[in-house]
């Protein structure tokens, strides 16, 4: 067996490892500088690439858009992820002060990842509004 697995099976072993890992990657928690690359894309042009509501769009708007970097503050120092996922996702459309967000389809694709939001149940949410909001809490602004 050991000159079968030296002479022609090695490379679908070592095809087995390869896939293992690749597997692996797959399924790891979105992290924040993954939410970076999406903020950029989605959401730069009206919160601006700093997020303090700057982006080329707000000029534009009657209500400028809200400065990102301090949603924990406005909070009591707690970055709610339920409420700012349901920004995100449209949920909480109505409960806007001034222009609503626009509809983020893409974000709501492809799969999921478990979520606690804070109320110690991990639910199943898109990978890419995870990561959005792995970044979000990332760069709150501090007392």
């Amino acid at each position: 067996m050991t000159g079968r697995l030296a002479g022609g099976l090695w490379p679908v072993a070592v095809l087995g490892v390869i896939l293992a890992v690749a597997a692996c990657t797959r399924d790891e928690m979105p992290e924040a500088s993954d939410g970076r690359a999406l903020f950029l894309e989605y959401c730069s042009v009206c919160h601006g690439e700093s997020a303090r509501g700057d982006g080329e769009m707000a000029r534009a708007m009657s209500t400028p858009p809200k400065d990102l970097t301090l949603i924990a503050l406005r909070h009591g120092d707690s970055f709610p992820r339920a409420k700012v996922l349901s920004m995100i996702d449209g949920y909480a459309r109505s409960d806007l002060d001034g222009p609503s967000m626009p509809e983020f389809g893409e974000l709501l694709k492809g799969d999921l990842v478990p979520l606690d939001t804070g109320d110690g149940v991990m639910t199943p949410t898109p990978r890419k509004m995870v990561a959005l909001l792995e970044y979000l809490e990332s760069i709150q602004a501090t007392r």
